[in-house]
């Protein structure tokens, strides 16, 4: 009977050693999938191993701590919609220009909420941690911008450019209403 009872309590042990070894990493997974969206997978893919991307993005999130994001005042809010609106209009007569001035606000808009603007690839990093949902908009604006300065880009191009600026104009904005969608 006491061997019984030991071998039960060995079993025991063992159930909770292995749930206490496997358990935290699959929470942080869980947690990094929640908070990253389809970045996770990105990242995933680009580092090579889920656990290089795991650091990687447990890393951003520690950079992101220690900035200083903050929200707009509705002023600046009112300010940026109203810059945003202009920017639109002018489309139809220079669309290079109005996607040009775009990628500036958006980066004005990033500094005034406190990223920095150090240069792109930070700048999606850093992103990455709040506007997940949109990286993929920012990336696909700033190919098209590329292309765009380099006069590769069709006026398609250009529309699609600023339609993707404006998902991250609005997302970091706050306020996805104040933007008008084409």
């Amino acid at each position: 009977m006491a061997t019984e009872a030991v071998i039960a309590i060995v079993v025991i042990l063992i159930v909770v050693v292995a749930a206490a070894l496997v358990l935290p990493p699959l929470l942080r997974r869980r947690r990094l999938q929640q908070r990253f969206g389809p970045e996770y997978e990105r990242t995933v893919d680009s580092a090579g191993s889920r656990r290089e991307a795991e650091q990687e993005l447990a890393e951003r999130e520690r950079r992101f701590e220690k900035l200083d994001v903050r929200s707009l005042e509705p002023e600046q809010r009112k300010r940026y919609a109203s810059d945003w609106m202009q920017v639109q209009e002018r489309f139809v007569d220079d669309p290079v220009d109005s996607v040009a001035t775009a990628q500036r606000l958006v980066t004005s808009l990033m500094a005034e909420r406190g990223y920095p603007t150090d240069g792109y690839e930070q700048e999606v990093a850093d992103l990455s941690v709040q506007h997940a949902g949109v990286l993929d908009h920012y990336r696909a604006a700033h190919d098209l911008s590329e292309r765009a300065a380099s006069g590769r880009a069709s006026t398609e191009d250009l529309r699609q450019a600023m339609v993707h600026y404006r998902e991250l104009f609005a997302d970091l904005l706050e306020e996805r209403g104040s933007v008008t969608h084409e």
